[in-house]
């Protein structure tokens, strides 16, 4: 009696194992079914698509300018220009230009009429230097939303000569600019410049300072 106990019990036993696993197999099948494709993590990665700078690796640059400078005592001129680059690394640049502008009559000359203190010639402000500049903050500026342009705001000073009044005086100068390059060869420039001489023009030793701010366009090769 004992054995057909045991045995009975034994059979349920096991039907009831059976339709619990077949009832958990059947929750786990429609839960993957109903698995919307949003609720699973997809382990791919977009990648965003870079357009990286093509700046040529040639270490010189030439370029023309144009602006206005403030020569003392002989009034506000507009002043054009050559400058010659060459740069030694990222951050230092040397720099040779040449300028030319001419002077007006000074105060004395426009309420004394008929004096005149400097000829037609003689009036012709030619300066010629050789400068160090270093780029101090170099990056980029973003002019569009997905377009990027390296630029740089450097310091530049240097020495030479500039030629006026028949004479030629030593000359030292200083200043500030800011460099865009628009593609892989072609940059913007803007600079602000203190040029610093002494003369005797008006019959005594003068220390002038010559303001001059310049816009130009340069091209590396």
């Amino acid at each position: 009696m004992e054995t057909w106990f045991l045995r009975l019990v034994l059979i349920l036993a096991w039907m009831t194992s059976g339709t619990v696993f077949a009832e958990g197999t059947d929750d786990r099948e429609s839960v993957v079914r109903e698995a919307s494709p949003e609720s699973v993590l997809d382990p791919r990665i977009e990648r965003r698509r870079i357009r990286e700078a093509e700046i040529d690796t040639e270490n010189f640059e030439a370029g023309i300018y144009a602006g206005l400078i403030s020569i003392e005592d002989f009034g506000t001129q507009p002043v054009i220009g050559l400058r010659f680059d060459y740069h030694l690394s990222e951050d230092v640049f040397f720099e040779a230009a040449l300028g030319r502008a001419k002077g007006d009559e000074t105060s004395f000359e426009t309420l004394n009429a008929g004096v005149q203190l400097l000829t037609d010639e003689e009036r012709e402000f030619t300066y010629y230097q050789a400068s160090i500049g270093y780029n101090l903050l170099p990056g980029e500026a973003f002019l569009t939303r997905n377009r990027a342009f390296n630029n740089s705001l450097f310091l530049i000073g240097g020495a030479g000569m500039t030629d006026f009044a028949g004479d030629e005086y030593f000359t030292i100068s200083a200043g500030v600019g800011y460099r865009l390059l628009i593609n892989d060869f072609t940059a913007v420039r803007v600079d602000m410049k203190d040029h610093i001489f002494t003369h005797d023009i008006l019959g005594e030793d003068k220390t002038t300072h010559n303001l001059e701010m310049t816009a130009g366009v340069s091209l590396y090769f």
